[in-house]
């Protein structure tokens, strides 16, 4: 008879997510040769190969794979079982690990935290600043309960499998250029003097909103390549300006843009909820072309969730819904 240790499944369950030892033991917190040593006993208690050398590292067997995938069924109703007990005790208490895109982390789950705090002192709450890219391993394998993921116009998101994903708002984006920038009053003529629908020939358009195509020669401030605002920025560019924009600065955080903004003459194209309610350095204007927008969601695996999850979920809509 085989016995399995459930811990161990879930290493196995860490390689096949991640790929690597070194990833895993990242991941978990453990050395390399931890790691190793981990996945050799669950190969003893198989009985069978697990593993295959590739090049420097290792591979999967089909063995592995096929262990791996009921690992995912065994662990999934570990988690389903810690969910159900948790829910007979009175008082709500285990932890939540939760992260989110940097303006999400700010303005939905800080004020989150807080909430379920002073209403559930038992609870450990952990929050992290996360793309849903960086998170997606942690939340496949249960070490991340809850990600704040935003998706951008035309740029959606992937939706994996095995997680669900609810809506929780959506927003404008805007343009944000200092408050001395030529384009910058609100229907201020540039060269040329006004065309035709309101447009002004290179400058705003009446109203205040501001063409895109006008900014082809600004200097723009946007987040890591890696990230959907990033994308974001650059096909807009290209899609309603007909330019690549002269991307020089990147910062995740939204404040690193502004001040960019404020003090060296960029220009950036924000969501309107990490934008300044009132700031007399920056003006704050409309696309010209079209509407453009960003949605939130809230994100976490398929099944029951915990009473903390729960309880911490409804904090995050809470806040949400303030907005």
């Amino acid at each position: 008879m085989v016995e399995l240790d459930l811990r161990r499944l879930r290493f196995l369950r860490e390689f096949e997510e991640r790929g690597t030892l070194g990833a895993v033991a990242e991941a978990l917190g453990y050395s390399p040769s931890a790691v190793s040593q981990q996945l050799t006993l669950l190969e003893k208690e198989a009985g069978t190969p697990l593993f295959a050398k590739a090049g420097r590292g290792v591979r999967l067997t089909d063995a592995g794979r096929l262990l791996a995938r009921h690992a995912s069924i065994l662990l999934g109703a570990a988690e389903a079982a810690r969910a159900d007990l948790a829910a007979l005790a009175e008082e709500v208490r285990g932890s939540v690990r939760a992260g989110g895109v940097q303006s999400a982390a700010r303005r939905l789950l800080v004020p989150a935290v807080a909430a379920t705090t002073a209403a559930h002192p038992r609870v450990r709450l952990e929050i992290s600043e996360l793309e849903l890219e960086q998170a997606l391993p942690g939340l496949r394998l249960g070490s991340v309960d809850l990600v704040i993921s935003d998706e951008y116009d035309g740029h959606p998101r992937p939706r994996p499998p095995g997680l669900r994903f609810d809506p929780l708002l959506s927003e404008q984006l805007k343009l944000v250029l200092p408050a001395d920038h030529r384009l910058a009053a609100p229907g201020g003529p540039g060269p040329g003097g006004a065309g035709p629908g309101g447009a002004v020939a290179g400058g705003a358009v009446a109203g205040g909103a501001v063409p895109v195509a006008a900014l082809r020669d600004a200097v723009w401030a946007t987040s890591e390549e890696t990230t959907g605002h990033h994308a974001m920025l650059v096909g807009t560019c290209r899609s309603l300006g007909g330019f690549e924009p002269d991307i020089r600065h990147r910062s995740g955080d939204a404040d690193v843009q502004l001040e960019l903004v404020r003090l060296t003459g960029a220009v950036a194209l924000l969501p309107a909820m990490t934008l300044p309610v009132d700031d007399p350095a920056l003006a704050v204007r409309d696309v010209a072309e079209t509407r453009l927008g960003r949605r939130l969601f809230l994100v976490t695996r398929d099944g029951p969730r915990s009473p903390a999850l729960t309880a911490f979920v409804d904090a995050v809509v809470a806040a949400s819904r303030r907005l």
